[in-house]
């Protein structure tokens, strides 16, 4: 997830980046056993009666078994092939009925972040307005309304801190909840705000919301989803976060000539955080934290499995008492006992930072860093300055500007939806991050001396854009949230968080002495130069997960 709450100019788009049991007529995906199947194999046109007895999470007990496709082939880190091997073997049967709710209210942790950016660039202006403000307190200074755009974001990185040792005890629906309780209490908070300091209050409450949703959102739809679509259900929340983006904007364009409309503009979260509160509640919890918690010894071996059971019913879209769910419990706790037979039942703080989970980290901390560090949160102010120079008409309205760039991310970001769990993950990175080293190569020469071609660096915005869009975009917290160990997951995943919303901090704050030290052309040239580290990166160090559970890939990838 591309995340950012930058200061910039106003309306300019910143971006980080059915339960119900199953008839034997409902249609389920699977994929023949092959050593090498096929796109064709995978296709989600193929229903079939097909009844899994795959365990949920595939490890290496379960994995060795299955000698004829491959399982015992190493992982080299960065190899194109590997995750060919998994693709017959880890198709669990699903049907879409099941997995829209679970990937749904999580979701919408996303859309609010997104529309708190939206929302942000209209409330601004609304907010300094001496006729349309409502209040004695509109003449805001520089740093007062530093601290309203950027209030979110500093609850962000708090809420990121908090939740490093205290998400494997609250668990992943428990944090979806706290942070929608969050998401309304700031959302309220600052919409019925008497003056600056309560609104303060209220943004930097609805930032803490952010940091537990950016956490628990990939957490749970990466441990309740099939393999087969895990890839395509975590990106597609990057949509949710563009579409939250478009929704802000619109809802900041109807209220903008409205008399406290920024009041509207902020409390209107409210509503959407009160649905995915009470969505979460609804939903299981994850049964792989299940499993975690009870191999920890955290309770009763047997009540934390009877729960795990009937969650992954539930999440199956399985009747109750279903024997197949009570299977793939059961293998999966073997599978969890044998991993952790000589280690501690409780990983220690700092054992993220060693061998397997600093590995886990490197990947996944490198990324959401390469995400802030290539120019995401400044590229995009000038994105009017950019369009106007081209006599787009469009250009002059701050509004109808913003809205035309969210739609082509939304676009962009469908695609890469779309191709994520086809392609894999490594070629959209490798492709889109190169895209992005030209169109900032482009951008710099258009302020040296393409200055008269203005297309140019319309068509270098655009590249960045939907280059950003399918890669660092998406697939950034994508592997984020595959790629850490069980055990350190929640540790892990908050130390990516933190990263990325500490970088973006950064990179927000140094843009603005950057560009008068270096002037806009140099700017774009240095984060030309990182893109291609990033390449580099990418290259010789993140490896290719698709088609594998989140049990292959630590024990194939990271040991």
């Amino acid at each position: 997830m591309a995340f950012t709450s930058s200061i910039g100019p106003p309306f300019t788009l910143n971006l980080p980046h059915l339960h119900q049991p199953t008839s034997q007529k409902s249609f389920y995906f699977r994929c023949k056993a092959n050593s090498n199947p096929s796109p064709k194999s995978l296709s989600p046109f193929k229903a079939n009666n097909f009844l899994s007895t795959k365990p949920l999470l595939a490890s290496k007990f379960n994995v060795k078994t299955r000698k004829s496709v491959g399982a015992q082939r190493e992982y080299p880190a960065g190899g194109e092939d590997e995750s060919r091997v998994s693709d017959a073997t880890n198709q669990e049967a699903f049907s879409w009925s099941s997995v829209i709710l679970p990937f749904l209210f999580p979701a919408l942790g996303g859309l609010l972040f997104g529309y708190d950016i939206g929302a942000t660039s209209g409330a601004t202006i609304s907010l300094q307005s001496p006729e349309l403000s409502g209040t004695t307190w509109f003449n805001l200074s520089a740093v007062q309304l530093g601290l309203v755009v950027s209030g979110s974001l500093y609850g962000a990185l708090l809420g990121s801190i908090l939740v490093y040792s205290i998400a494997d005890f609250l668990g992943r629906k428990r944090e979806l909840i706290i942070a929608a309780v969050l998401y309304a209490l700031g959302a309220l908070t600052t919409a019925y705000a008497p003056g600056l300091g309560v609104l303060l209050v209220g943004r930097l409450l609805y930032g803490l919301g952010i940091g537990l949703a950016m956490h628990g959102a990939p957490l749970y739809i990466a441990e309740t989803c099939p393999s087969q679509i895990r890839g395509t259900l975590i990106s597609l929340k990057e949509l949710f976060i563009v579409l939250g983006i478009l929704l802000g904007y619109f809802v900041g364009s109807f209220q903008i000539n409205a008399v406290g409309g920024w009041r509207y503009m902020y409390g209107l979260s409210a509503s959407l955080a009160l649905l995915m509160g009470i969505g979460m509640w609804s939903l299981p919890p994850s049964p792989r934290w299940l499993l975690l918690r009870a191999v920890q010894g955290k309770g009763s071996l047997q009540e934390y499995k009877e729960q795990a059971i009937s969650a992954l019913g539930k999440l199956r879209g399985r009747p109750p008492g279903d024997k197949l769910s009570e299977r793939q419990i059961q293998d999966t706790l073997v599978s969890l006992k044998t991993s952790y037979t000589d280690e501690k039942s409780e990983g220690s703080f700092l054992e993220v930072f060693q061998g397997p989970n600093l590995k886990a980290f490197i990947i996944g901390g490198g990324l959401v860093l390469f995400q802030q560090i290539t120019g995401q949160p400044s590229v995009l102010y000038y994105a009017g300055p950019i369009l106007q120079s081209a006599g787009f008409s469009a250009a002059a309205d701050a509004t109808r500007v913003s809205v035309v760039i969210g739609v082509f991310k939304l676009v962009m970001t469908w695609i890469a939806v779309a191709k994520v769990d086809d392609l894999g993950r490594r070629p959209l990175l490798i492709g889109g991050v190169c895209g992005i080293a030209l169109s900032l190569l482009l951008l710099s020469a258009y302020y040296k001396i393409l200055g008269g071609f203005p297309l140019v660096a319309v068509a270098s915005l655009l590249l960045y854009v939907g280059c950003y869009q399918i890669s660092f975009g998406p697939i950034s917290w994508l592997m984020v949230s595959e790629i850490f160990p069980l055990r350190t997951r929640g540790r892990g995943i908050s130390l990516a968080v933190l990263t990325n919303f500490g970088s973006n901090a950064i990179v927000t704050f140094a843009f603005s002495p950057l560009k008068e030290f270096l002037g806009a052309e140099n700017i774009f040239l240095l984060f030309a130069a990182i893109a291609f580290l990033a390449v580099l990166f990418i290259v010789r160090t993140v490896p290719e997960t698709k088609g594998l559970s989140l049990e292959e890939i630590e024990s194939k990838i990271l040991k």
